[in-house]
């Protein structure tokens, strides 16, 4: 189980610093350089904690018993 939510933790991650950055911030219209929307940085800073918390996640969920 712990595998599994560290898994779609790191993924979730990664996708919310994918999409942020490439569809939210990137200035790919060099005259308008600002992002479109005001709290993008939020986000992709979100996704960065995101796949550190997976981590500490793994570490405290208790692993299943093995009878």
């Amino acid at each position: 189980m712990r595998t599994v939510l560290t898994i779609a933790m790191v993924l979730l991650g990664f996708f919310l610093q994918f999409i942020t950055y490439f569809f939210l911030t990137a200035p790919w219209d060099p005259v308008y350089s600002n992002p479109r929307i005001p709290f993008a940085p939020a986000l992709f800073i979100l996704g960065v904690m995101l796949v550190f918390l997976a981590a500490v996640v793994y570490e405290l969920l208790p692993d299943r018993q093995v009878q």
